[in-house]
């Protein structure tokens, strides 16, 4: 998924998509540490997709913060 797709999404699928993501980066954590992976980008892009989506989330919670006082 790329930022652009994030945007689209609501508050919810971005915090249901968050969950699901950080939960599949656990186990591929636990995996790596006790076995070899398959593929072993699927750590970084799970990693870098967390890291997306916890920026479209503060984005939206500055603009709404900047709405507030304004």
């Amino acid at each position: 998924m790329d930022a652009k797709e994030l945007r689209e999404m609501s508050d919810d699928q971005l915090v249901a998509t968050l969950k699901d993501t950080s939960h599949q980066l656990f186990r591929l954590t636990i995996q790596s540490q006790t076995e070899r992976l398959d593929a072993p980008t699927e750590l970084r892009r799970n990693r870098r997709l967390i890291a997306r989506i916890k920026t479209v989330q503060n984005e939206r919670r500055t603009a709404k913060a900047s709405e507030a006082t304004v």
